[in-house]
């Protein structure tokens, strides 16, 4: 049966990789940077409530502050600078000394904003004192990456992106807290899949939970979504998956659902919730809006698409287990399949050390989500958490023998872990690369993203109410293509789209709809999610097969999301 899926496989078009694909996009955005000029915000602090009594501040966006880069007016620059070299108030407010002004103004003949911010004297500080009249408006700059190059040496090269995606970002966020996690994770549980206690276990439940294994898929695709909207679970995911993606194969199913019913879940979960501290409470704050507002709609959409996507899951689930050669990831799924099928029934005695490894895995991944939701727990501290757990576990396996391990093989099951995943650590660097080759996401740096973020907002002001709402929703699913972090999102898009939903007659509440639903639906899907990407190098499968299944699932999202939508501005959701 595999030697049929693999000669049809060689007759069809083959999917490129997705490492292919990544660099497709890196590509296109570089020249999407030679066409659209680049831009900037001003930036401020906003304070909003957390929900629980407390209040978080969070650097955004001003509406009104858009500016292109333009080349400078030395002339003017020159002459304002000169006069404020004597303003010793202005100066002292600027914490700028006059020595170094005076020493910049006598050494450049030519001023560059990049030698003024060097004394503190930066272009937000220039562009609060004089405005554009010291550009020469006449002409809009583009900010296109060299071809080559490092932030050290010639400035950021679009092919040096794999290095400089991976590094970007500090331990708690972007991709290097990431890939260090992914690193981390995949050792610990390169331990605990050698001891076999995983497999030993879900073939346990299989021999004792006849009749009721259909239920699993449901209960776990609803208990995600749930995770996904109480605490925003994301990362955490990566860790379950790799219990339950060869948990699911063994229930006749395939990697497709079992991402499906974590990663994928938790988005829906993310996207739909009424209290996750991560987007709706910042969100909301940026809005103007009481914090966790709205929540009994919220509620109501969260089981409406819950219950939806888990029977067009159901569904799908069905007709693979009906058919298993009908899934794209027949031959990837593979591995898991000669894993399962190493032991006759008879040789997967469920022992003593299984047992304990798992209660200790069980535990642990307690332990993570109450970190996560009751401490405060991030990146860094999931990561010891990981290694912690797959530290337990090595040592349980060599005092009780469990698959004869020994601390030699403790070390090289955490090798292969790490090794297993690195080639999805890669992809997360990547990722990362398109966003650095767009210009960055901070509002207060000139891209060629905040100028489209800007044209969008121009677009959608005096649109009619229904229509504005619904194309806000479309704009925050396309801008999630590329920037996935929920609070980053809100940081950037918030500002312009609530005073838009003001003009065109939409309410606040709508419009921190539209970015919720926009934001969690695509997550699942955008190559430039590290959760996603993380799970799927647990299930050996590469985007392009996922994007494959998924691109109808995203349709099939969509489609309910627009009803919500379009219902809330009917009902003056507030």
């Amino acid at each position: 049966m595999q030697e049929e899926v693999e000669t049809q496989e060689k007759k069809g078009l083959q999917m490129p990789h997705t490492y292919v694909i990544i660099f497709g996009i890196v590509l296109v955005a570089w020249l999407l940077t030679l066409v659209v000029p680049a831009g900037k915000f001003s930036t401020e602090e906003v304070e909003y409530e957390t929900g629980d009594g407390g209040t978080e501040t969070q650097e955004v966006l001003q509406q009104d502050s858009f500016r292109y880069m333009h080349p400078l007016e030395q002339e003017t620059l020159r002459t304002e600078l000169e006069d404020l070299s004597q303003d010793e108030e202005t100066l002292a407010s600027l914490q700028v000394e006059e020595e170094d002004l005076t020493q910049v103004l006598d050494e450049n003949q030519t001023l560059s904003l990049n030698q003024l911010a060097e004394i503190g004297l930066s272009e937000e500080n220039l562009y609060d004192l004089y405005g554009e009249s010291i550009y020469d408006t006449s002409e809009n700059l583009s900010k296109t990456a060299n071809v080559w190059g490092t932030e050290d040496h010639y400035g950021f090269g679009v092919f040096n992106y794999l290095f400089e995606g991976l590094v970007e970002g500090d331990r708690f966020s972007a991709a290097i807290g990431i890939v260090a996690m992914l690193l981390v994770v995949g050792g610990a549980f390169g331990i605990i899949m050698k001891t076999g206690a995983i497999d030993a276990g879900i073939y346990a439940f299989l021999r004792n939970a006849r009749g009721m294994q259909d239920l699993a898929i449901p209960l776990i695709f609803v208990a995600f979504s749930f995770m996904g909207a109480t605490f925003g679970a994301s990362e955490e995911v990566i860790a379950f998956s790799i219990i339950i993606v060869p948990f699911t194969i063994a229930l006749g199913y395939d990697s497709i659902t079992a991402v499906t019913i974590t990663i994928a879940a938790a988005e829906i979960g993310n996207a739909t919730s009424w209290m996750s501290p991560f987007s709706i409470a910042i969100a909301q704050g940026i809005a103007g809006l009481p914090a966790l507002s709205g929540a009994g709609f919220r509620i109501i959409m969260w089981v409406v698409i819950t219950l939806l996507s888990c029977g067009y899951t159901v569904r799908y689930a069905r007709k693979i287990k009906a058919n298993p050669t009908k899934s794209i990831t027949y031959k990837s799924d593979g591995f898991f399949r000669e894993n399962l099928a190493n032991q006759t029934e008879e040789e997967r005695p469920f022992t003593l050390g299984h047992k304990v490894i798992l209660l200790e895995l069980l535990i642990g991944l307690g332990w993570i989500v109450y970190g996560v939701m009751a401490q405060g727990f991030t990146i860094p501290e999931m990561a010891s958490q990981f290694f912690v757990i797959g530290l337990g576990a090595g040592a349980i396996a060599v005092i009780l023998r469990v698959n004869n391990m020994r601390i030699n093989d403790v070390a090289n099951a955490f090798q292969d872990g790490v090794a297993d995943l690195a080639p999805t650590a890669a992809v997360v660097g990547m990722a990362q690369g398109i966003l650095l080759v767009l210009g960055g996401s901070d509002a207060d740096s000139y891209s060629a993203l905040n100028t489209i973020l800007h044209s969008v907002g121009e677009l959608l002001s005096g649109v009619p109410s229904m229509i504005a709402a619904w194309f806000m929703y479309i704009f925050q699913s396309l801008f999630n293509l590329v920037v996935t972090s929920n609070s980053g999102q809100a940081a950037l898009a918030m500002p312009i789209m609530a005073p838009l939903a003001d003009l065109a007659g939409v309410t606040r509440q709508v419009a921190v709809l539209c970015f919720q639903l926009g934001a969690g639906f695509v997550d699942a899907f955008t190559p430039v999610s590290a959760s996603l990407i993380g799970v799927l190098g647990v299930a050996h499968m590469d985007w392009s097969q996922w994007a494959k299944f998924q691109i109808k699932m995203q349709g099939f999202l969509f489609l309910i999301g627009s009803a919500f939508v379009i219902g809330a501005v009917i009902i003056g959701y507030q």
